[in-house]
């Protein structure tokens, strides 16, 4: 499967100011950004970026953000299911993950993490994609949010919508281990049955739960 991928950007209004959105990115524009000192939930900013450049090297893998001036302050990663994950088991060419999403705090309250998903969606390539989101509670940043773990559940999912991923049954033991945790996907308009198939097959490994 050849992975498209076609760079475009838009202005979004900020506190009076504007924001860019831009992506896919290369490896070599991420390299000449800088990276906000407070996007830390998944590692300490520097890792974070060199995990981002790594990415963006994959042939799949897609890296669009939000940059201030010349500052990366919100981003959004798509790459393969991790290969010791059940969602790589299929080996489906055309299933990918929404891997990561985060916004700076200073920059929260204003939904450019909504707009960072739509702009997303807006590329036509991801019509032939399943694109999967696994959301686990204990990387969301409660403490920073002052939600409750059932409040930032409900506000990630309203994001997620944006970006059109809806809500999907599993019984990954994972996911199944708190019930906040869930599986969120949007399928491509140009995604095949046999494909949804094969993702069902993927959801569902307990066959009486199928």
């Amino acid at each position: 499967m050849q992975h498209f991928k076609t760079y475009f950007s838009m202005n979004l209004p900020f506190h009076g100011d504007e924001v860019l959105i831009e992506g896919p990115i290369s490896p070599n524009r991420i390299k000449e950004l800088d990276f906000h000192e407070d996007l830390t939930s998944f590692r300490p900013p520097l890792e974070q970026k060199e995990a981002l450049i790594e990415i963006a090297e994959l042939p799949e893998g897609r890296i669009n953000v939000i940059c201030d001036n010349q500052m990366i302050v919100g981003y959004v990663t798509f790459v393969y299911p991790d290969p010791l994950e059940r969602w790589s088991e299929g080996k489906m060419e055309n299933l990918i993950e929404l891997g990561a999403i985060e916004i700076a705090p200073k920059y929260r309250g204003a939904k450019l993490g909504k707009h960072l998903l739509q702009f997303s969606m807006k590329d036509e390539a991801m019509e032939d994609y399943i694109i999967m989101t696994t959301e686990y509670y204990w990387h969301w940043d409660l403490k920073g949010s002052g939600l409750d773990v059932w409040e930032y559940r409900n506000m990630m999912e309203k994001m997620m919508n944006a970006g059109g991923l809806i809500w999907y049954a599993t019984d990954d033991p994972e996911i199944c281990s708190h019930p906040a945790n869930c599986l969120m996907a949007r399928v491509g308009n140009r995604v095949s049955q046999e494909s949804m198939q094969q993702f069902d097959q993927i959801r569902f490994q307990n066959r009486f739960m199928y």
